[in-house]
């Protein structure tokens, strides 16, 4: 079934166990059985559509379910895919003061265009004083750009996730993006009762442009611009600028942020 097409309905129950009734059939201790379940469930909604994912994480995993977005080039495709199913769900927005111009009207445009519960969340210090403080720390090195990620990025999210009683964090994670997230789940379980889903895990570019041609939805405007990911002004290149695609983010030095390896259980 092709991602365009895929139903977005409910997973019938006879199909699809719950939760409660995965972590049943393993009988060891509470946190093995847990993982065993998660790794069973994973196998189970590897046939599903994404639409039956995310039905079956809404109806199955802890309530305070929120919805992250950097609004990068197919960010359409995952507030699409939940919002038809869960309208209200919040949607966390990391604004580091340092994104492109074309970046904030495409927020501006689907968040009007999907009636977003858009969450908007920066650090504590704007742009301008952390220069003052610091200086330029995204150019030195992976010490500086590291400091600052965990400043503009990391703690907004942590803060945001605590505010807002995560219990289910939807992202658009997908394996094909980066070798980074070759391993991602459809579900993830990090101790306690919070969650990660990444209904679109399996997803390749083809799939996400059938997605979009067929509910017309946009490319961030920069994709006609060869940008194939897309952040911070000072540190995004097009693709025709770098070697490879995974030199496009960072100058080379590292593909993810910190926002996705954040650890919900500490929160």
């Amino acid at each position: 079934m092709s991602a365009s097409s895929a139903p977005l309905t409910s997973v019938p129950a006879a199909a699809m166990p719950s939760l409660a009734e995965a972590v049943e059939r393993f009988a060891v201790d509470e946190d093995d059985s847990r993982r065993q379940a998660v790794a069973h469930c994973n196998q189970l909604l590897a046939g599903r559509s994404a639409g039956e994912r995310i039905a079956w994480a809404l109806d199955n995993l802890p309530a305070g379910h929120v919805m992250t977005s950097s609004f990068g080039v197919q960010a359409a495709v995952s507030l699409h895919l939940v919002t038809r199913i869960r309208p209200d769900i919040p949607v966390i927005f990391i604004d580091t003061g340092y994104l492109f111009p074309e970046t904030y009207r495409f927020v501006d445009t689907l968040a009007a265009r999907l009636d977003l519960n858009l969450k908007i969340y920066r650090s504590a210090a704007s742009p301008a004083w952390q220069e003052a403080r610091h200086g330029r720390r995204w150019e030195r090195g992976l010490d500086g750009l590291n400091d600052y990620n965990r400043e503009n990025k990391v703690e907004p999210m942590e803060r945001a996730l605590r505010e807002l009683g995560v219990g289910t964090w939807f992202a658009g994670l997908r394996r094909s993006q980066a070798t980074t997230r070759a391993g991602v789940e459809f579900i993830s379980w990090s101790g306690g009762e919070r969650w990660k889903v990444h209904p679109i895990a399996d997803w390749t570019d083809r799939d996400v442009h059938r997605y979009l041609q067929a509910h017309d939805l946009p490319y961030h405007p920069l994709r006609e611009q060869g940008y194939v990911s897309i952040g911070d002004v000072h540190s995004t290149r097009p693709l025709h600028a770098v070697n490879h695609a995974e030199e496009t983010r960072f100058g080379g030095l590292k593909r993810e942020c910190g926002l996705h390896e954040i650890d919900l259980s500490g929160l």
